[in-house]
C-alpha cells in the first residue's frame, strides 16, 4: 500500500477517534481505512492501536509512532504551502460554527470577511452544543466556554463575566438575596450548559471562593428563554453579561450580590491544530480579535 496514505489514515484514524470518522474525511471506506493501519502493523511488526467494539486508543508504541507522523505529515504540507504559496491569500470555503448567544457579535465580521475576501464562501451554522470539530469538518468556532478536548487549540477574544440578575417585580415579592447562600431560597433559573452544574460559583469580596447550591422551576439549554423567564419576575437568572446588558441599562433586570464577582469566562475562536492554520482561518481569528477588542470593558467588569 502507499506508505504516505497509510500514514495519513492512521493519524486521522487517531485524531478524529475511529475508522469511520476518518473514512469520511479521507474519503474512503473504512475497511479500507483498517487495511491501511494494519499494513503499517505489518510493516512495523508492533501493535498501534488497541481496538475494542466501542473504542480505540493507542499503545505506547503507537503513541511515539503518532506523534512522529502527525510531525511528519504537518511539515510535509508546509513545505507544499511554501513552495506553491497556496496559503498567500484566504481562499475556498470556512466552515463556521457560533454559538447562539454570540451570534449577534460575529455576524458582522463575517459580513465584513466575506467583503474582504469576496472569493471565498462561508458557511456559518449556530448552536448551544460544542461540536466536535473535526468530526463534523468545522473549520473554526466561536464559543463563550472552552472545551473539555483538551488537544483543541483556543485563542481568547474577550473575557466575559456572568451577572445574577433578577426583576424589580420578583424581588418584591421574594426580597433580594445578600450572600450567595440566601440563593437557596430563591428560585434560581438555570442554563443546561453552565460548566458547574447547579453550583453557582463566585469570588467574594476579600477574593476567597464562595459557592451555593441553587434549585428552581427552570432549567434549559435556552439563554433566550432564561432571559424572558427573568424579565418575567420568574426567578433569579445568573446572565452572561453579553446576554442582559441592555435590560440592566433599562431596569428590566436588576443585578444581584454586587459584592459578589461571579467566574470569569472568555469568548474563544477554538481550531482543531496548532500544526497548520490555514490563511482563511488566520485572517478570520486575526479580524475577530480586532473586532471584540471594542467589547472588552463592558463584558468583563471594571477590574478587567
Amino acid at each position: 500500500m502507499d506508505r504516505l496514505k497509510s500514514l495519513t489514515t492512521f493519524v486521522q484514524v487517531v485524531e478524529t477517534g475511529g475508522f469511520s470518522a476518518a473514512a469520511r474525511r479521507l474519503n474512503m471506506s473504512p475497511t479500507m481505512a483498517s487495511e491501511h493501519v494494519q499494513a503499517l502493523e505489518a510493516q512495523l511488526g508492533a501493535r498501534l492501536l488497541q481496538r475494542t467494539t466501542r473504542k480505540i486508543s493507542l499503545t505506547e508504541v503507537g503513541q511515539a509512532y503518532y506523534e512522529s507522523a502527525a510531525r511528519i505529515l504537518s511539515e510535509l504540507e508546509e513545505a507544499d504551502r511554501v513552495a506553491g504559496a497556496l496559503q498567500s491569500t484566504p481562499r475556498g470555503r470556512l466552515r463556521l460554527h457560533v454559538g447562539t448567544h454570540i451570534i449577534r457579535f460575529v455576524t458582522p465580521i463575517v459580513a465584513e470577511y466575506m467583503k474582504l475576501y469576496p472569493d471565498l464562501a462561508v458557511e456559518l451554522t449556530m448552536g448551544e452544543r460544542m461540536v466536535d470539530l473535526l468530526e463534523e469538518g468545522f473549520d473554526l468556532a466561536i464559543r463563550a466556554t472552552v472545551p473539555a478536548d483538551s488537544s483543541l487549540v483556543i485563542r481568547q477574544l474577550s473575557a466575559w463575566r456572568h451577572v445574577p440578575c433578577a426583576a424589580p417585580s420578583y424581588l418584591d415579592t421574594r426580597g433580594r438575596p445578600e450572600h450567595p447562600s440566601d440563593l437557596a431560597h430563591h428560585n434560581c433559573l438555570r442554563y443546561a450548559f453552565y460548566p458547574y452544574g447547579d453550583e453557582w460559583r463566585f469570588t467574594g469580596p476579600g477574593g476567597e471562593a464562595v459557592s451555593a447550591r441553587v434549585k428552581g422551576s427552570l432549567r434549559t439549554n435556552s439563554g433566550d428563554a432564561l432571559r424572558i423567564a427573568a424579565i418575567s419576575g420568574i426567578g433569579i437568572f445568573l446572565a452572561p453579561s453579553f446576554l442582559i446588558a441592555e435590560d440592566l441599562e433599562e431596569g428590566r433586570l436588576v443585578p444581584l450580590l454586587e459584592q459578589y464577582r461571579p467566574i470569569a469566562f472568555a469568548i474563544n475562536a477554538i481550531y482543531p491544530t496548532r500544526h497548520q492554520v490555514t490563511a482563511k482561518v488566520r485572517a478570520f481569528i486575526d479580524l475577530a480579535v480586532e473586532r471584540f477588542r471594542a467589547h472588552h470593558g463592558w463584558m468583563s467588569g471594571p477590574d478587567a
